[in-house]
């Protein structure tokens, strides 16, 4: 008798995209399924959920290429070895994603958000936005946030002919709640995967900050050893390590740094996240919940800010940069608003729908450092439309 014969069994079908999420997310995630889509409606693509798309956008966009040539803090002229602004976008968008694989939010989402939060930084650093500010305090103000959806929105072109990047309408959100932190602290809270890129980015920040003034010589290690989160962390690796030399004890200074931060916010937002796993992501966001480190790390970590101001942010040599920094925006704003027609053409374009104002504040906010230092040099020494950045 013939044995009967026996069928492999069926392969399930992969999982692309978004059919993904229901296996991998939290139910308080923002899912790809409850997007409010885009401006210009897309079809879907056949393995590549809407927040992939976005990251992929943001990633290949001229204003994220041009995070390389921006100071976070300090300028080529004082080293090397200190962040730019897309150094220190990766480790945002590392620390990010390490958070939200813990806590089962949308790591694509946050990825992307963590790319485009800094898209919008002037050249110089906060003194490079304070300078704008200023100059625009009669026509808008500035806001690095507010720019980086000018940005997206109109600025930066794809090969569909269409202004910006066509990003969802959460990422969009999520910038623009950026730009107004005063008004979404309080009320409802915003996305979950929209905080917890804020609190990466205050972590990277803080933590990096410390390692750039340390390997200057504008810190040492001894003189931050009175701060209390410092203290915490040092413990730690001299438990682990013993003795190390300087330069070895600034990066494990600060990678533990980095950890004691993200494993006290882990720890207070699972706490805060365990009442709430049935809700969904917007009833969340109706319900104010807002995610924090611990109260005692929490005061720490202001304690270091406050620090960090202090004697970095306002270190003299530092000071001086900014100054002559200052001077160099200023006198291109005045000079190009008095004679907009040295703009590069797109932006007399812009200038005749917004104003010239405004237009010279998006040409200029869009600049690296080193393209800026050029156009100054030539707006002293030549004559003629200045260079596009685009």
């Amino acid at each position: 008798m013939t044995a009967p014969s026996v069928s492999a069994a069926p392969h399930p079908p992969p999982l692309f995209g978004q059919d993904r999420e229901p296996w991998m997310l939290a139910q308080y995630a923002m899912h790809s399924r409850d997007t409010a889509g885009r401006r210009y409606p897309e079809a879907v693509h056949p393995y590549r959920g809407p927040f992939q798309r976005d990251r992929d956008r943001i990633l290949h966009s001229s204003a994220f290429r041009r995070l390389s040539g921006k100071m976070q803090v300090f300028t080529g002229d004082m080293g090397e070895y200190h962040r730019t602004r897309l150094t220190h976008t990766f480790e945002v968008a590392s620390v990010a994603r390490t958070i939200a694989r813990v806590l089962r939010l949308n790591e694509d989402l946050v990825e992307a958000l963590a790319l485009m939060h800094d898209i919008g930084h002037p050249p110089y650093g906060h003194c490079g936005e304070d300078t704008l500010a200023a100059c625009l305090r009669d026509h808008g103000g500035f806001s690095h946030n507010q720019f980086a959806l000018v940005i997206v929105e109109e600025l930066e072109h794809r090969f569909t002919g269409r202004p910006g990047l066509n990003l969802s309408a959460e990422l969009l959100a999520g910038q623009d709640i950026r730009a107004h932190k005063e008004e979404a602290a309080v009320g409802a809270s915003p996305m979950l995967e929209v905080q917890i890129v804020d609190a990466a980015d205050s972590m990277a920040y803080d933590a990096h900050d410390v390692d750039d003034a340390v390997q200057m010589g504008l810190l040492g290690i001894d003189e931050l050893s009175r701060l209390r989160i410092v203290r915490r962390a040092l413990e730690q690796v001299r438990s682990r390590y013993g003795a190390l030399p300087p330069a070895r004890l600034r990066q494990a200074l600060v990678h533990e740094l980095i950890d004691l931060q993200i494993s006290d916010f882990l720890h207070a937002s699972l706490e805060r996240l365990v009442p709430c796993m049935a809700m969904r992501s917007e009833e969340l966001s109706a319900a104010g919940v807002r995610l924090l480190h611990s109260p005692t790390i929490g005061e720490e970590r202001r304690e270091l800010e406050r620090f960090l101001f202090e004697r970095v942010y306002r270190h003299p040599r530092l000071l001086a940069v900014r100054h002559a920094a200052e001077s160099r925006l200023e006198q291109l704003f005045e000079t190009l608003v008095a004679d907009p027609q040295r703009l590069p053409l797109r932006f007399r374009l812009r200038g005749e729908q917004i104003g010239w104002e405004r237009a010279t504040g998006e040409y200029l906010a869009g600049m690296t450092d080193r393209f800026c230092d050029a156009q100054y040099l030539h707006l002293r020494n030549g004559s003629g439309p200045l260079a596009d950045w685009s």
